[in-house]
Formats: structure tokens, C-alpha cells, sequence
């Protein structure tokens, strides 16, 4: 029997979240909504195509008035413990962690230091819990003097490794962070991340795009795993490739932006003619929710809804769109971390009924187990709501 879709595109949009979750205090995140706070903070800001989609019924707010919106409308809980990309990503292709991975608030253990200066010959700079742009303005300095690295990590289980472009080339940081990738295995450390920057001072340090993360791999077989078996097409846009350790794509197109990721979803539209496209625009996240930045989220937010008819014109009859978020990322919250929160889900394709309620879904896994109804592929996890979507093909 044919698949109901041929197509399915899954936009993440990180640290977009819509309210703190039932258990967000134990995380120190009580009173988090990052959507909300935002659109609170910014008079001007108008969003009307997400507001045709429906997502003022979940966050109604001045710039985003609720009403019939055009496409299913719900909001999803996180099951895995923590607050991470890492965790989030994984659940909504099916794989949720049931603990969470390993947190350093004080720093990495001797343990680990010794074993990194053991496999690269270089003692650390830092070595604690910091903002990137902290660590590198407070120590950045003293690392051209050396030439050591700077290690850090924050809230999530990441070991981060910033350099300066001219002292530690970005390829010879990329090789520190796959020694550090291989030895932190057995610690089931998240991410390594590469964190390159360049700037003559403090007070011109900038980090450049040159990011990259080093995950580990997913501790059980994901949807983009299933689907690559069964033969489906699957493409990773964004740093999709980096949180899934390469696992599960035919192809992975990284992106320095959400401009280059938006562009790159058109793109990829105009060529790819069956199989799951997974989006990740981490501008939100990584420029803008980390750094407090309410205008430069708000102007995140206008660009994309600005996008999404130049999106959904490329859709064809047979294309499934599902927008939604890994976690928060509150710009307004005291510190710079992630957020405990819901998830927007946003469903929609070419003839569907206005106005579905998709409701509070108990998991992102209903993404995975959606995706994979939508192009033939059985996911054990979660519970579809392509029944719903499928009532209202009109």
C-alpha cells in the first residue's frame, strides 16, 4: 500500500518553546515562555503567517492574535530528562532518554582533563561552567599568550573547546574535539563542541560560524535509522548531521545561519523528490536565547514567518509540513540557559481543514511515530496523529 505522503519536512525551530512544563522548576526554569516573553517584549513585532497557522491559539499575544488557523495546532511535552538539543532531537525521532546525560555545573573531573592533555599534549585553559562569549572575553587573552585551549560547559552535558583561529587552526580544533569525542564516550558526554573565535582583545573577541558539534551517537536506532533501512530518502539541514553523529542521512547540508538553512529547505525542496527533509534553524538558540538578545529573537522570529509562503508555495499535494522546537531558550529568564518547556507543533499540507486541535501531546516522540506513518515506516515510539491530520483532508 502506498504511503498517505511522499514528502515530509520537519522544522525545528531551536529554542522556540511556549511555556514552562509541569516540572521546569526543578530545572530553575518556573515561569519560562519563550514565545510569549518575547512577543511581550517587542510592541512591533507582528508574525501573520504563523498567525494563519493557528499559533496564537497556543501563545495569544499582541503580534500573534488567536483565531481559526490554517493548520493543526498543538504543543508537545518533553518525556527525557533534561533540557538539551541533543535530547530533544532524539525524542522527536523516537529515542527518548530515559536518564539524563552527565552535567558538569563544576567543572570536568581530573579524571577527564588528565585523560584530554594525555591525547592531545596540551593542558586547558577554564575548565568550568561558563557563557561562551564570558569565557572567551575573560580568557581569551591569556590563550594567545599560551596557546592552550579554553574548555567549558554550561547547563547541558557539553564539553566545549573555544580557540582562536590563528593560534589553534579551526580543522587542528576540529581533530581536539574528535580525541575528546572518542575518550568521552564512556562518559556519554552529549556534545563536543568546536568553538572557534577570532579578535586582537577582549573587547573584540567575536566566535565565528565555524561551530561544530561532535555527538554521541544515539544510544538506540532513531526514525532517520528506520527510514534509511526501508530505503526512504532522509536529508539533515542545519546541524541535524551534528546532533544524529552523521547517523540515518543519505545527506547532510550544513548551514552558517537560519538565512542559509531557509535556503537551503528551498532548495532541497526543488531536487528532493521523496523522503523526510529534518530542518534545524539554531539561530534562535545559539545567537539570541543563549545571549539574552530580545530584538535579535524578535527579527528571528519576523524572518521566518516572513518565509514560510515562500515554503508552503513549494509544497505539493503530497507534502506533510511539521513545525516545532527541541526545547526554550527565554532571552527574558535570569541566565543563559535552555528552558524547560512545551514545544509548538504546527501540521500542515496543501487541503487541509482549518482549525484541528491537535492538543497537549504526552511526548515528542509523536513526531517520530507521525513521520513515520506519513512514509510507510512502523516507529515503535509515540502516538501518531496522522489519523487527525488525515480526518481533515478536505
Amino acid at each position: 500500500m502506498n504511503p498517505p505522503f511522499r514528502r515530509v519536512l520537519v522544522v525545528v525551530l531551536d529554542g522556540v518553546g511556549v511555556g514552562a512544563l509541569p516540572d521546569a522548576a526543578a530545572y530553575g526554569d518556573a515561569g519560562a515562555n519563550t514565545l510569549l516573553h518575547v512577543l511581550q517584549r517587542s510592541p512591533s513585532l507582528r508574525l501573520p503567517n504563523f498567525e494563519r497557522f493557528g499559533l496564537g491559539r497556543l501563545v495569544p499575544a499582541a503580534g500573534l492574535v488567536s483565531g481559526e488557523g490554517l493548520a493543526a495546532c498543538g504543543r508537545m511535552a518533553e518525556k527525557a530528562a533534561g533540557k538539551d538539543s541533543t535530547a530533544g532531537h532524539w525524542e522527536l525521532m523516537g529515542v527518548t532518554l530515559e536518564q539524563p546525560l552527565p552535567t558538569y555545573p563544576q567543572g570536568f573531573p581530573e579524571e577527564i582533563i588528565s585523560a584530554f592533555t594525555a591525547a592531545t599534549g596540551l593542558a586547558v585553559l577554564g575548565n568550568r561552567a561558563a557563557s561562551g562569549t564570558d569565557i572567551i572575553r575573560d580568557l581569551g587573552e591569556e590563550h594567545l599568550r599560551s596557546g592552550l585551549p579554553i574548555i567549558y560547559t554550561s547547563s547541558d552535558s557539553v564539553f566545549q573547546i573555544a580557540a582562536h583561529e590563528e593560534v589553534i587552526p579551526v580543522e587542528k580544533l576540529y581533530d581536539l574535539c574528535r580525541k575528546a569525542r572518542e575518550l568521552l564516550n564512556p562518559f556519554r558526554v552529549g556534545r563536543v563542541i568546536a568553538r572557534p573565535f577570532t579578535g586582537r582583545d577582549a573587547a573584540g573577541f567575536r566566535r565565528t560560524a565555524g561551530r561544530h558539534d561532535f555527538s554521541l551517537p544515539p544510544i538506540a536506532p532513531t526514525l532517520l535509522d528506520r527510514l534509511q533501512q526501508a530505503g526512504v530518502p532522509v536529508v539533515g539541514i542545519g546541524k541535524i548531521g551534528d546532533l544524529f553523529a552523521g547517523r540515518g542521512l543519505d545527506e547532510s547540508l550544513t548551514t552558517a545561519s537560519n538565512a542559509d538553512g531557509m535556503a537551503a529547505t528551498l532548495e532541497c525542496l526543488e531536487r528532493v523528490d521523496n523522503g523526510l527533509i529534518i530542518v534545524n534553524l539554531v539561530d534562535f538558540d545559539m545567537l539570541w536565547g543563549h545571549r539574552l538578545d530580545v530584538s535579535g529573537f524578535a527579527d528571528g522570529l519576523a524572518a521566518v514567518d516572513a518565509w514560510l509562503p515562500q515554503l508552503t508555495a513549494r509544497l505539493r499535494s503530497d507534502d506533510l509540513l511539521l513545525i516545532t522546537a527541541d526545547h526554550g531558550c527565554d532571552p527574558t529568564t535570569p541566565g543563559t540557559d535552555h528552558s524547560r518547556e512545551y514545544v509548538p507543533l504546527l501540521a500542515w499540507f496543501p487541503g487541509l481543514r482549518p482549525d484541528i486541535d491537535l492538543g497537549t501531546r504526552a511526548g515528542f516522540a509523536d513526531v517520530a511515530a507521525t513521520v513515520g506513518e506519513a512514509l510507510g515506516c512502523t516507529c515503535p515510539a509515540g502516538r501518531s496523529f496522522l489519523p487527525e491530520l488525515k480526518a481533515g483532508r478536505v
